[in-house]
């Protein structure tokens, strides 16, 4: 009996192992029960019956200051900071107790991808809602868990018992970790058959947040979608993961300090169970997004058909196009847009290859994807109110998106087809070209689309050189990126834990807030005395004395530091101990872990538990990062002041050398816009308004008309800083003051004036995505030095085009005056100097340009003509012209040969000319009609060759360059190689 039992384990086993995704035909529903309840109701019905759980809004799909992710692609995402112990003691989120919501989540690029497989089955989303609930510090565990998700699953949502199977930890010996067979006795204590009952290993029980950090066993409820119909189809419906470990860097496990319950089910899967159907995509989640994709296609009704059976991928494209859509307005909802890099990069995939099948297979007239928007709004959009707030916007986004696309894709095709003709029969299509035709180039075709083309032609792709440019670019990439920040000494959640089990109280920093501002205008930052509460060593390791040199982090009970947060850069300072004022211990950053201040020092000498310090920051770099901090709110403010109130920050950073500020606006910015912004914001440094700062309960923020703030996790208190009127008026609802003036909440430190800032200048912008300016930008006596720039560069710039203006006879004067358009372009490109000007300054230097090359164009065809009439009175007609001209320029050299071939058809042309230092330059070209073997390009490389040069160039028209002090001898060189191909 035993030895059977263990049989059909195994085979049920196997099963889970074979079976994760829904498979089979869709569209027929396999039972008769009831009327199935709608997605909203699967929604809504989750957190209503939930036993004193929070209900708490979806995060942005953006994940909230962890780099580490793409998108947020869990429910638990929003709530790392409590697991790893590093929430802020003040915000609502450290008292959370029991929580739970349905989360947005995205799973595209990264560690979690499912892009690709999108289409091919019936499960694969990139854009899913995640239905959880969390205990955290232990406010519930298993056993509750357990028990409230079996009454949800069989009394709130009706689903029978015996559909039901479950699986739990069955342990790991290599990591010293029993079988969790409390979670197996809980199961059977509520009915569930034992047989229904399984046990795992940890590739399928055991949950891990990422290569380090919080972990634990879980046990995963599935659903059987065979019924009493036969073998078991299971697919995992919920899953509910007990944390309790954490995985330390050297890969060994140890005991949380608190103990989490973190649960997650899928409410597209959960839908297609309670709705009857074998695929998520024929629920109604669904349905409407698929008949919009019929009506406004023309092609036959959805059949859910994968694989070999689904001819001409038609399912497949619906699938691709519905799910693709709403990914795509979620994330727009949000703020990220189609881009260049990591998330706005996978996004921009995700259009093209919406619009690939919807064009391809569905035959979609254009701007159809736009038109399925509306759909995607009215499903989710109660859910989900950000949905309805920016609809348009994702219209206008996706529309533009797809015709941009649309318009590169006929365009590569035209570009592949140009190429061909230039290919032998064995060539293989360049890497170059390719990758001109990439997302990475200049076209944004994805490369796989490219081979695909290629493939249709019978043409295979350089493999290898598209590597090569893939691996150049990935390192031009790394050279560019921002300096990542560091992130120095940490507090580890076994750190954190001990702290708050001794009842250690979070450091108190309210003194980085005391300073005033002395008669003459200068400010005063006060000293601040505090003890040492703990130190740590590099490593983490709590030690209570460190020694001399050693590099250490100090816990006090207070301080004057601001460690950074909310984009403003760690002050940097040094302590000293009371009493031995002459010892200096150099503390270079500050960081904030969990409520604690842990300041990073290298002791000079020796300090311990308990000692007395005296703690002074750089007055310089504090008050840098004031003066950059207040100019960041004027900035935001004048932002939405010139462009109106949809402009929406999307984040920033700054220390005492400049301001990073990302904005996202409804249209590319312009020169005179970027003007108006900073004469919003010298009007208000001239001004020299007050700063005022007050700490308010965050509910009294609300409901406040025009106050700016990011989705972030507020304390409570919360600080609000306003510019030019007092707190209490700026919060009062009657007012509208925070319309009229900058009015955020913020933690940071600011100027008490705003005539400190004394001038700022926007001096960069890049593009992080579609509608996503970042800006780069200086204040002070740097925005005055950048204006002088500005200036200096205007004039050079308006002397060119006096220049040009005057015209030039010479061909040599008129390159000169071009270079020197380059080389202004190039000092107009980087210097530091505001970027209104200079965007007015390249789009003028870009006309010069074009004027000056036209005159040379002129110029050298004048000059050429001249020289081919002598050449032709020193030559009678024949096949051959082998001769010197005199010209400095091998553009010159070149029209000359080909005017020579126009007046001679039958004549192949090579010239030389002299140069400097015995150098030459040398032009060829072969005639019409003479025989394969003689090529323009062998002929100029056989001359150049001899004279130790180079030669590059076509079957027909060559060019190249030589050293020689023998002239004669490579003419002689050029006659007798042709006369023998000839």
């Amino acid at each position: 009996m035993a030895a059977s039992m263990a049989a059909a384990a195994q085979r049920l086993r196997r099963a889970f192992r074979r079976s994760p995704l829904w498979g089979g035909l869709s569209r027929r529903p396999f039972s008769s029960e009831p009327p199935p309840a709608s997605a909203p109701a699967g929604r809504d019905g989750f957190p209503s019956f939930r036993h004193g759980h929070r209900l708490v809004p979806s995060a942005s799909v953006r994940p909230r200051g962890d780099p580490s992710l793409l998108f947020v692609n869990a429910g638990m995402n929003q709530f790392k900071p409590i697991f790893l112990g590093t929430v802020d003691p003040r915000s609502e989120m450290a008292g959370f107790r029991r929580v739970a919501n349905s989360q947005k989540c995205v799973r595209a690029g990264g560690r979690h991808n499912d892009l690709e497989d999108v289409g091919r089955d019936l499960s694969h989303h990139t854009f899913f809602e995640m239905l959880g609930n969390w205990a955290f510090g232990g406010e519930y565990f298993k056993e509750e868990a357990c028990h409230m998700a079996w009454e949800l699953l069989t009394q709130v949502y009706g689903i029978p018992e015996d559909r039901l199977w479950v699986s739990y930890f069955g342990g790991d010996p290599k990591a010293g970790l029993d079988p969790d067979l409390e979670s197996r006795d809980i199961w059977l204590s509520l009915g569930v058959c034992a047989s229904h009952v399984l046990s795992f290993g940890p590739q399928e029980n055991f949950w891990e947040m990422g290569n380090t950090g919080p972990c634990g066993p879980c046990t995963e409820i599935h659903y059987d979608l065979a019924g009493r119909g036969g073998a078991p189809q299971l697919v995992e419906l919920w899953n509910l993961v007990f944390i309790q470990h954490n995985r330390e860097a050297d890969g060994s496990l140890q005991p949380l300090p608190q103990r989490h319950v973190d649960t997650g089910m899928g409410l597209e899967r959960l839908v297609a169970v309670l709705q009857g159907t074998r695929s998520t995509y024929d629920t109604d989640l669904f349905s409407p997004l698929l008949d919009a994709i019929q009506q406004g296609c023309g092609v036959p009704p959805y059949l859910g058909r994968v694989g070999a059976a689904d001819e001409g991928r038609t399912d497949m494209a619906y699938r691709v196009v519905a799910d693709h859509i709403r990914t795509l307005s979620v994330c727009i909802a949000d703020g990220v847009c189609p881009g260049m890099s990591g998330a706005p990069l996978v996004l921009r995939r995700i259009l093209r290859r919406a619009v690939r099948f919807s064009t391809e297979v569905l035959r979609a007239p254009p701007g159809f994807l736009g038109s399925l928007v509306p759909v995607v709004v009215e499903t989710l959009g109660d859910a989900y109110p950000e949905l309805r707030k920016h609809s348009a916007q994702i219209v206008n986004l996706v529309s533009e998106d797809e015709a941009a696309f649309l318009a590169s894709l006929q365009r590569g095709r035209h570009i592949i087809d140009q190429t061909l003709r230039r290919l032998g029969p064995s060539d293989l299509f360049p890497a170059e070209v390719a990758w001109s035709l990439s997302l990475s180039g200049n076209l944004g075709l994805p490369l796989d689309l490219v081979e695909l083309m290629l493939e249709e032609k019978g043409v295979q792709l350089d493999s290898a050189g598209l590597a090569r440019l893939a691996q150049e670019e990935a390192q031009h990439q790394s050279r560019q990126a921002e300096p990542a920040q560091e992130r120095g000494l940490q507090l580890n959640v076994h750190a954190l834990g001990e702290l708050q089990r001794r009842g250690v109280p979070p450091t108190d920093d309210s003194p980085k807030y005391s300073y005033s501002l002395r008669p003459s205008g200068g400010y005063e930052f006060g000293t601040c005395e505090a003890q040492v509460l703990q130190l740590y060593t590099e490593d983490g390791t709590a030690v209570a004395s460190v020694g001399k040199g050693q590099l250490c982090g100090l816990l006090l009970d207070k301080t004057n530091f601001y460690a950074e947060q909310g984009g403003q850069a760690s002050d940097r300072g040094y302590l000293v101990r009371v009493g031995q004022e002459d010892v200096l211990f150099p503390v270079p950053r500050a960081q904030v872990c969990g409520g604690f201040i842990l300041h990073e020092a290298v002791a000079p000498e020796g300090l311990k538990v308990g000692d007395q310090v005296q703690l002074h920051v750089d007055e310089a770099w504090r008050l840098g990062c004031m003066e950059k901090h207040t100019a960041t709110h004027l900035l935001n403010w004048a932002l939405r002041q010139t462009l109106g109130p949809g402009t929406e920050q999307q984040g920033s950073h700054l220390n005492p050398e400049r301001l990073r500020f990302d904005v996202a606006t409804q249209a590319p910015l312009t020169p005179e816009q970027l003007r108006a912004v900073e004469g919003t914001v010298q009007e208000a440094v001239g001004q020299d308004e007050a700063v005022y700062m007050e700490e308010v309960a965050l509910a009294r923020t609300a409901h406040v008309p025009g106050l700016r703030f990011l989705d972030e996790v507020y304390p409570d208190p919360v600080r609000v800083v306003s510019v030019g009127v007092p707190v209490a008026e700026a919060l009062d609802l009657a007012s509208q003051a925070a319309l009229q003036t900058s009015v955020e909440l913020c933690c940071g430190t600011h100027l008490l004036r705003t005539g400190a800032v004394g001038d700022l200048v926007i001096v960069g912008e890049r593009q992080l995505s579609r509608g996503t300016p970042s800006l780069l930008a200086v204040t002070g006596e740097q925005a005055q030095q950048a204006r002088e720039v500005g200036q200096a560069l205007a004039q050079e710039v308006g002397a060119a085009a006096e220049r040009l203006s005057r015209g030039s006879q010479d061909v040599v004067e008129a390159q000169r005056l071009s270079k020197d358009m380059g080389r202004l372009t190039d000092a107009v490109d980087t210097a530091v100097m505001p970027q209104w000007q200079r965007r007015e300054l390249q789009a003028t230097l870009k006309v010069l340009q074009r004027r000056a090359n036209t005159a040379i164009r002129k110029l050298e065809t004048g000059q050429a003509a001249q020289k081919t009439q002598e050449l032709l009175r020193r030559h009678s007609e024949g096949p051959l012209i082998v001769d010197t001209v005199s010209t400095e320029s091998l553009s010159v050299l070149v029209k000359v040969v080909r005017q020579l071939c126009e007046r001679a058809p039958r004549t192949s042309v090579l010239l030389l000319s002299p140069q400097p230092l015995g150098h030459v330059l040398c032009a060829c070209q072969v005639a019409q009609g003479t025989t394969p073997a003689f090529t323009a390009e062998a002929w100029a490389l056989a001359v150049c060759s001899h004279m130790g040069g180079k030669a590059w160039g076509s079957q027909v028209v060559a060019q190249g360059t030589g050293t020689t002090a023998d002239l004669e001898a490579a003419l002689r060189t050029a006659r007798a190689y042709a006369l023998n191909q000839l």
